[in-house]
């Protein structure tokens, strides 16, 4: 909702000390920003690889809780990239997401292949929600520095290789996902 123009003015005239109480009590209620401020201002972003190392150990954690189903597996899938998400927004460490959801993915697969081998109807959502993540990552690297490529380069290929032999290769097909990433 836009801002009156007259509010704005007003809120500029206001004293320093009440405006300071204001915007406190307004960042309080948005976590995100309070996160944001709390990685850029009080960190000075010195944190950025301590941020990457907790969700890689959640990632772990999370793949490692023995899913009974490929359902499962999608909605724990679903929960650490909303973690990711979140990094990304505080952090704006698009190298991070990217190489945290390659992390994900693969380790996922490492940790649940038995379930997520055939298509079937029970794998279906998942399938699809592999294959639409790996577009998006795919799309994600090729808007990073070309000199970055290399070294996503071995992750990506392992990815590509299970997507394309395991529940998700409909969809991969549907995608248009290459079967193997060339630098």
């Amino acid at each position: 909702m836009p801002i009156d123009p007259e509010l704005k003015k007003a809120i500029v005239r206001m004293p320093g000390v009440e405006k300071d109480k204001i915007l406190l009590r307004l960042i309080a209620k948005d976590a995100v920003l309070t996160e944001k401020l709390q990685f850029e201002l009080v960190e000075e972003s010195s944190t950025l690889d301590e941020r990457r190392d907790l969700i890689r150990q959640f990632i772990r954690r999370t793949a490692n809780l023995h899913q009974d189903s490929a359902g499962w597996v999608m909605m724990d899938m679903r929960t650490v990239s909303g973690y990711i998400s979140r990094h990304l927004k505080v952090t704006k460490d698009k190298y991070g997401e990217v190489d945290l959801m390659l992390d994900m993915l693969n380790t996922f697969y490492d940790h649940n292949a038995h379930l997520l081998q055939k298509y079937n109807s029970r794998t279906d959502k998942a399938a699809e929600y592999i294959a639409k993540r790996t577009d998006q990552v795919l799309k994600k690297v090729s808007k990073l520095d070309p000199d970055y490529h290399i070294e996503f380069a071995d992750e990506i290929n392992k990815l590509l290789r299970w997507v394309h032999s395991a529940a998700p290769a409909h969809y991969a097909r549907t995608l248009a996902l290459p079967k193997e990433w060339v630098i």
